[in-house]
């Protein structure tokens, strides 16, 4: 996505230099590519439903962000990334309320139709907006109370990381939940070698990957903006995901 100007309060921590004592795999998490919106764009429409192919990893960790998200309180969940609509339906069908309402925004015109297609039997409460790929989003200050955000992050650049999360604040009400789930380094021989393995395809050729590579993003969360109520590392086939849920301040 393309950079916006602006910081929420004082900037995250950067990621471009490196730690001492930093791992071969940390270093090419820093130098990481990423895909520009057009070319993600057509990656994502071509990919289409084929994405949810990819459940057999991002799945556990979807459920252990949705068991700690208390949606069944929210009043509307806005979801960054709607994709095929999948984690949509199960917000629906098994954690929000019956009064709760749904958003989602989308880059990908062939994402946006089938979540809309998927979504019909809640149609009154549920709405997916197809986006220009800006990190602006289409909801007011302090609307939504639950932010969500599935294998969306580890596609951005961290510029893009950055100005999501300040739209995220902007339109969270006070005391609101950041719940993000995304690819990250592994810890462990097998953790770290799969993870390396992704972030050298990564650096060949980001494309093979949709963009996707390991990331940690709890280092971008502001204290002054974000309380972090809970961070976890889980492992699914070798593919290791962070958990991350932050409540605004």
């Amino acid at each position: 996505m393309p950079r916006r100007s602006g910081v929420l309060g004082c900037a995250p921590a950067r990621l471009t230099h490196l730690p001492r004592g930093a791992t071969g795999s940390r270093r090419l998490e820093m130098t990481s590519r990423t895909l520009s919106v057009e070319k993600a764009k057509r990656f994502y429409d071509s990919f289409g439903a084929a994405q949810n192919a990819q459940a057999f990893y991002e799945d556990d960790a979807v459920s252990a962000l949705l068991e700690r998200a208390a949606l069944d309180n929210a009043k509307l969940v806005f979801e960054f990334g709607s994709g095929t609509g999948r984690v949509a339906e199960r917000l629906f069908r098994e954690r929000m309320g019956e009064s709760s309402r749904y958003r989602g925004v989308d880059v990908s015109e062939t994402m946006v139709a089938l979540a809309r297609k998927r979504l019909a039997p809640w149609n009154e409460r549920a709405e997916v907006i197809l986006t220009d790929g800006s990190t602006a989003l289409p909801a007011r200050d302090g609307e939504a109370d639950r932010f969500i955000s599935t294998f969306v992050f580890d596609l951005l650049s961290e510029d893009a990381i950055r100005s999501v999360l300040m739209e995220a604040h902007r339109i969270l009400t006070p005391g609101g939940l950041l719940c993000l789930a995304n690819a990250t380094p592994g810890n462990g021989t097998l953790g770290a070698m799969v993870s390396s393995a992704l972030l050298c395809v990564n650096r060949v050729s980001p494309s093979v990957l949709g963009g996707c590579r390991p990331i940690t993003v709890a280092p971008f969360l502001n204290g002054a903006s974000w309380r972090l109520v809970h961070r976890e590392v889980m492992r699914s086939w070798g593919i290791s995901s962070e958990v991350l849920i932050a409540e605004r301040v």
